[in-house]
């Protein structure tokens, strides 16, 4: 039988005082995850896709609460930089929530699967090489540690699957549960800034 944890960057008891390591990491994750949802099936598949979910939506808000904004501020051409990656974001996102309405062992299940593989490892190395090197080189390790603390945090408090009813009844019916998840990770991430 498969964990039955989201792994988290800091697994591996990593100081994690480093949000670009820390991001790194979760990218780590998020493709074994995928490796076990395909190697995976019944309930073994779903739960693995289930952990997979929470994951990326943590990791997608967590990026897009803290490092996006000091890209956009700190890193020359930043806002093009964001808007790609939020192009990118928004791509996977809307193939998550098809995905997340579906039985995996429905057989359009593991095509749409591995065509989003390829869409989120395509989002990792830009990021990677495009706005987390550029973090790096211009965070101070006090940043660098205050946005690893946020990310952190987001994950530590969000749930391992959404609860109706924590957000609007139109909000929740509307954006489904994968929604629920990221609006958590969202508010968690403000109450750690400083920014609720």
């Amino acid at each position: 039988m498969s964990d039955t944890h989201t792994p988290r960057a800091g697994d591996d008891q990593a100081s994690d005082t480093d949000v670009v390591a820390l991001l790194i990491r979760q990218h780590g994750d998020i493709r074994n995850l995928f490796d076990e949802v395909e190697a995976t099936s019944g309930d073994e598949r779903r739960d693995a896709f289930r952990r997979l979910v929470r994951l990326l939506a943590v990791h997608e808000t967590a990026e897009e609460e803290v490092v996006h904004p000091y890209a956009r501020r700190k890193l020359p051409g930043g806002d093009r930089l964001v808007e790609d990656r939020l192009a990118e974001e928004r791509k996977a996102k809307e193939t998550l929530a098809v995905l997340d309405e579906m039985d995996p062992d429905d057989p359009e299940f593991m095509p749409r699967l591995l065509a989003l593989r390829t869409d989120v490892q395509e989002h990792a190395r830009a990021e990677e090489r495009y706005e987390f090197t550029h973090i790096r080189r211009t965070a101070g390790p006090a940043e660098l540690a205050s946005m690893a603390k946020a990310v952190k945090a987001a994950e530590a408090m969000a749930p391992t699957r959404p609860h109706p009813g924590a957000e609007t009844a139109a909000a929740n019916v509307a954006l489904g549960p994968l929604a629920a998840v990221m609006d958590r990770t969202r508010d968690a991430i403000r109450r750690v800034m400083g920014r609720s």
